[in-house]
């Protein structure tokens, strides 16, 4: 058996270069495995069923309403904040969805179609529904984009090191 000694150093510690090292070799810690959890549960909670994902070049979200549009774009308008695009994205569509039963209602009460008016509605509603799946499925992708880009820039990964306290070498490995 043979025992090596060798000097530990904090991330701040470090020399620049080495510190740039340290980082480029941890590009990944961030990115374990399913570290969309956290956004596939929001997309939940607002009652949207993520199916899958892509990044970069392909960028693109797929899934489904788990009860009905309006209920999902109520539900981004309680939850998310006042900057978030999707937020704005459910105000928009729900908006529309108002003008629309207007369209449909008798004129007088305005906020229910009149049952003459139901089936036009309805074809008219399913395509208002199908674009704010669309459009709230694009703002899901780009979420998703922006998580990822953090995750994997210097600044969470030295966040990370900092946070977990590590120790690394002189050649900038965990030690």
């Amino acid at each position: 058996m043979e025992t090596r000694t060798y000097n530990v150093f904090k991330y701040k510690e470090l020399p620049p270069e080495i510190q740039e090292k340290a980082v480029e070799k941890l590009y990944d810690i961030n990115l374990h495995y399913e570290w969309w959890d956290c956004e596939y549960e929001d997309a939940k909670r607002v009652g949207l069923k993520l199916d899958g994902f892509d990044l970069d070049r392909n960028r693109h979200c797929t899934g489904d309403f788990i009860d009905s549009a309006e209920e999902t774009a109520e539900m981004i308008v309680k939850e998310h904040g006042k900057d978030c695009d999707s937020r704005q994205t459910a105000v928009n569509y729900l908006a529309d969805r108002a003008k629309l039963v207007k369209q449909y209602s008798d004129g007088k009460t305005l906020d229910i179609v009149t049952e003459d008016n139901e089936y036009d509605f309805d074809n008219d509603c399913d395509d208002l529904d199908a674009e704010f799946l669309r459009s709230i499925l694009e703002d899901y992708s780009i979420i998703l984009q922006q998580q990822y880009e953090y995750l994997a820039s210097a600044e969470a990964i030295i966040e990370t090191i900092e946070a977990n306290d590590y120790d690394f070498t002189k050649d900038g490995c965990i030690g």
